[in-house]
């Protein structure tokens, strides 16, 4: 799948090159992730992310395909493999950075292939993942790069608030990341759920509503993580 995000950090281009093309600078930002070796061009590292009381580990690496200095492009190709499972990852990174004076825009766009227990989420709530992710990282990178240290209110949105994670022990969970989102899609379904048990109610049938609402409740996040 194809995924495309942009960020804005109030720093000049030449500066945020310099360090989104260090690896050793900027995988402290990364939220969840932890550099293990860096060997020119390539690297390897690990990623832990948590949904629920699941926890995913991927081992993997990396390296730079390109990094064209006067076109501000740099393309980064990604694998790794859960270390407990079948599950795999990989992943093809195209940033391309635009002068803004004062500012930088960071425009990215992600070729995803994935297996295993995290492909259960479909492209949307993936894409929503992508977004919240790379929003903590910006933030994280734009504090980097000024010397300050971001507040929990302004280092990611609401639903995805975890601090970027630089020990290996660290995990970024995913169902926090999802939950306003899956909440926003399910509003319509589940406030017709809702409405239907409370008709069911007022009839005097709460013990058959119930367990039909906790049946349309799964059937309806099953629909938005298919």
């Amino acid at each position: 799948m194809e995924l495309t995000n942009e960020f804005r950090v109030a720093v000049p281009a030449a500066k945020t090159w310099a360090v989104l093309t260090d690896v050793e600078r900027v995988a402290p930002c990364l939220p969840g992730a932890t550099l293990l070796s860096v060997d020119g061009d390539e690297f390897t590292g690990a990623v832990k992310v948590k949904v629920g009381p699941i926890t995913v580990s991927y081992n993997g690496v990396a390296a730079f395909q390109e990094k064209d200095t006067a076109a501000q492009r740099v393309v980064l190709k990604a694998t790794g493999k859960e270390t407990r499972g079948n599950g795999s990852a990989a992943a093809i990174v195209t940033a391309q950075l635009k002068d803004e004076g004062d500012a930088t825009a960071v425009f990215i766009n992600t070729d995803l292939t994935i297996s295993g227990k995290a492909a259960q989420f479909g492209r949307g709530v993936l894409a929503d993942v992508a977004t919240n992710l790379i929003g903590q990282f910006a933030k994280s990178l734009e504090a980097s790069l000024l010397g300050t240290t971001p507040t929990a209110a302004s280092a990611a949105p609401a639903a995805a608030s975890a601090a970027p994670q630089a020990d290996a022990g660290d995990s970024v969970d995913l169902l926090k990341v999802v939950a306003v989102p899956m909440a926003k899609r399910a509003a319509p379904v589940l406030a017709g759920v809702a409405a239907g048990a409370a008709a069911g109610f007022l009839l005097g049938r709460r013990t058959k509503a119930q367990p039909a609402l906790a049946d349309d409740l799964q059937a309806a996040l099953a629909k938005l993580l298919s």
